[in-house]
C-alpha cells in the first residue's frame, strides 16, 4: 500500500505593476505582465499587485488609522453613523460607519464594523438620495481624514494604470484618436477601461473585524429572519463576511498581516486563502470587467472567516466605472466567447444602486431612494431590477 499526499491547493499569482508605471519601460517587459494579467484574470480573477508606487509607510498608516478608529467607544464611532436616505438624520443610505451586523450578504449578517466613503457628487439635499450625500468623516483619529484623503488619490492611480495594462492584456489594440473626440469615446481599444473610469465613481471602505465566536448552534447563525445556511457557505455558520462578487471594475485590498481569513473559491468549487503579501494589493475583478469580457473574465466569489486571533482590518478600494457609464461585451470578447453577448447592457449607477439596496435593506422597508421622500424602497427597487434584467 501506498501513501499519497494530496497535491497543494494552487496560490494566486504574484504580478509587478512596474512596467507599466516605468516610462522606460522596454514593450517585451510590458507584454509580459500583460500576459501574466490575462492569464491570472481568466483562471482566477485574483492576484497579488506588487511594484504599485504607493510606499509601504503610506499603506502601514492607512491600516494603523483603521485600527486606531475601530478602537474608540462605539459612542464615538456613532457619531458619523450610516443612516437611511430620506430620514430625519439626513443619510444618504450608504455612507458612514456601520456598526456590527449592519451589513446582509446572501440574507445572513455579517460580523464586521466598517466606513463607507464614496466619490463625491453634487447634491440639492437634504435630504439625500441613496448614494448621492456628501462622505461622513470622523473627528478621531484627528489624522485620519487628510491621509485617507490623499490615499484614494494615490489609488486612484494604480487603477487607472492597471485598468490600462487589463487593456493590453485583453489585445484590443492601441489607442487612437484625440481625448473627448466622441468617436473616440465609443472605440474598444486598450484605452477602453480608462476612458470608462474617467470619473470613477470609487468606493472606499474601512472594514474592522473581530475574530468569529466558537458556533454555538448548527445553521442560520446570523441570518436575517433565520432559516439554514445559505447555499455556497458550505455549512460555515458564521460568517465574517458572506460569500460575494464585487460589483465593479477592479478591487485593491489593502488588509493587515492576519492568515487565514480571506478566502477565494476557485472554479472547481475549491476554497484557497489570500494571505497578504508584504507590499502587495490582493486585486479581484468586479461584475463589470466581467460583462465587459463577457465572461471571458469572470468576477470570483470570496468570502471572510476570521477565527484567528486579534482584530483584522482591511481597507479595499474599489475602482469603479462611471456612475453614467453604460457598461456592454466588448466585440472582441464577444467573438471570442462564441459570438453572442451573454450580458445585456447596464448603466454602472444602476447596478451599484441595487446592490446598495441588497446590502443594507434585506427585507426591510425604508425610504424611495431616489427623492429621500418616505415611499417604500423596494417598490422602486423591484421596478430597477426589471430594468436591469427582466424579472
Amino acid at each position: 500500500m501506498t501513501n499519497s499526499t494530496p497535491a497543494p491547493l494552487p496560490s494566486l499569482p504574484i504580478i509587478s505593476l512596474a512596467p507599466f508605471l516605468t516610462p522606460s519601460s522596454t514593450s517585451s517587459a510590458r507584454l509580459a505582465t500583460a500576459t501574466a494579467l490575462a492569464a491570472a484574470c481568466t483562471n482566477y480573477g485574483f492576484f497579488y499587485l506588487t511594484d504599485h508606487g504607493i510606499p509601504a509607510s503610506t499603506t502601514s498608516r492607512v491600516l494603523s488609522l483603521a485600527t486606531q478608529f475601530f478602537q474608540l467607544p462605539t459612542a464615538e464611532k456613532t457619531r458619523i453613523a450610516r443612516h437611511d436616505a430620506g430620514g430625519p438624520e439626513h443619510g444618504d443610505g450608504a455612507r458612514g460607519y456601520q456598526p456590527l451586523g449592519d451589513n446582509v450578504t446572501k440574507g445572513r449578517r455579517d460580523r464586521q464594523e466598517a466606513v463607507d466613503w464614496y466619490r463625491e457628487v453634487p447634491s440639492a439635499g437634504p435630504p439625500y438620495p441613496l448614494l448621492r450625500g456628501p462622505n461622513l468623516w470622523p473627528e478621531r483619529p484627528a489624522e485620519l481624514r487628510g491621509v485617507y484623503e490623499a490615499y484614494v488619490g494615490e489609488v486612484l492611480r494604480v487603477g487607472e494604470v492597471l485598468v490600462r495594462a487589463m487593456g493590453v492584456a485583453l489585445g484590443l489594440g492601441p489607442a487612437a484618436g484625440s481625448a473627448g473626440d466622441e468617436e473616440e469615446r465609443g472605440r474598444e481599444d486598450e484605452e477602453v477601461f480608462v476612458r470608462r473610469t474617467r470619473e470613477a465613481f470609487w468606493v472606499m471602505r474601512m472594514i474592522g473585524y473581530p475574530a468569529l465566536e466558537p458556533a454555538s448552534r448548527p445553521g442560520g447563525a446570523g441570518r436575517v429572519g433565520g432559516g439554514e445556511a445559505a447555499a455556497g457557505d458550505d455549512g460555515v455558520e458564521q460568517l465574517s463576511c458572506g460569500e460575494h462578487t464585487d460589483y465593479g471594475c477592479v478591487t485593491l485590498l489593502l488588509a493587515d498581516a492576519t492568515v487565514g481569513a480571506l478566502q477565494v473559491r476557485l472554479k472547481d468549487g475549491a476554497w484557497i486563502n489570500a494571505d497578504p503579501v508584504p507590499g502587495a494589493f490582493v486585486v479581484n475583478i468586479g461584475d463589470m470587467m466581467e460583462t465587459w469580457t463577457n465572461g471571458l473574465w469572470k468576477s470570483t466569489r470570496h468570502r471572510v472567516i476570521h477565527r484567528g486571533e486579534g482584530f483584522r482590518v482591511s481597507v479595499p478600494f474599489f475602482y469603479e466605472p462611471d456612475w453614467d457609464a453604460v457598461i456592454r461585451p466588448l466585440r472582441k470578447c464577444v467573438e471570442r466567447t462564441g459570438g453572442v453577448e451573454l450580458y445585456p447592457p447596464v448603466k454602472y449607477g444602476d447596478h451599484l444602486t441595487l446592490k446598495t439596496l441588497n446590502n443594507f435593506y434585506a427585507g426591510e422597508k425604508g425610504d424611495d431612494v431616489r427623492t429621500g421622500s418616505r415611499a417604500g424602497i423596494w417598490a422602486w427597487g423591484y421596478q430597477l431590477k426589471q430594468k436591469l434584467w427582466g424579472v
